[in-house]
């Protein structure tokens, strides 16, 4: 069974120091590592989740790390706290370089018990939230003329169907083609956007399912490299895509699901 990969962080490899990256949905699993790995590598952060509890354990790490964070409980479907949230980092901080949309609800229905509340809920945080939250630090990058980069987070369940995903597949089969519109339409202006799509991740939303007899070895079978990705490995790629390394790539969709949809 294949292993994941430990990553040695040098001084040498630093290469977010003194930027300023905003991460959603930052209270557990993907969006807390991802917000934890910026700040590794250099990044102030701030990070923002409708869990209070789960923010501050976040911010916490961050703090440990000797890297400045501001966290704010927010529902990215509220505009105007969209707004006002992105102004205080901006004044806390001075400017704003990354945004990583992480923030998503997860539903397992059978598409012909979905109800109208439900497709609301999950299209309004993993869609709309994801596209006004693009759309303000798009709106802010180009007044303020600063580049910058804006990573959305998609899934396997965008490329691929699976019973009992419509609502939520639907949702980041869009988050990837606004990726590819949005970054043709603000290139100009030096705004990079891409989307990282993990496949199977071991986070703490996957308890219920993981939990169900037989789930794990029926999920292990479709994947080559045989095991779950974790939310560092995920992390990992978000960092590269907000790093200088990453300088030519936009419009791009890159996939971590252990082989999953390579079959």
């Amino acid at each position: 069974m294949s292993r994941p990969v430990d990553l040695d962080v040098s001084p040498e490899g630093m290469l977010l120091t003194d930027r300023v990256a905003l991460v959603t949905g930052a209270a557990q699993g993907i969006g807390e590592a991802c917000a934890v790995a910026l700040a590794r590598f250099g990044a102030h952060v701030a990070i923002c989740d409708r869990d209070a509890e789960g923010l501050a354990t976040t911010a916490a790490a961050i703090d440990a790390l000797g890297r400045r964070v501001v966290s704010a409980e927010l529902d990215v479907r509220d505009a105007d706290a969209v707004d006002a949230f992105l102004a205080t980092v901006e004044a806390e901080y001075g400017h704003v370089d990354v945004l990583v949309n992480n923030a998503g609800v997860p539903l397992r229905k059978p598409a012909l018990e979905l109800t109208a509340n439900e497709w609301d809920a999950v299209i309004g945080v993993n869609l709309t939230g994801t596209f006004f939250m693009s759309q303000q630090m798009g709106r802010y990058l180009v007044k303020s003329g600063r580049a910058g980069c804006i990573i959305n987070i998609a899934s396997t369940h965008g490329l691929v169907a699976l019973d009992q995903r419509s609502a939520y597949g639907i949702a980041k089969a869009a988050i990837m083609h606004m990726t590819r519109m949005l970054a043709i339409e603000w290139a100009d202006h030096g705004i990079r956007v891409n989307a990282v799509a993990p496949g199977r991740v071991d986070t703490p939303s996957r308890a219920g399912a993981l939990a169900e007899p037989g789930y794990r070895d029926r999920a292990l079978g479709r994947i080559p490299l045989q095991r779950f990705g974790t939310p560092e490995e995920v992390a990992g790629a978000v960092r590269y895509l907000a790093s200088p390394d990453a300088a030519y790539i936009t419009g791009q969709t890159l996939v971590l699901d252990g082989g999953l949809t390579a079959q």
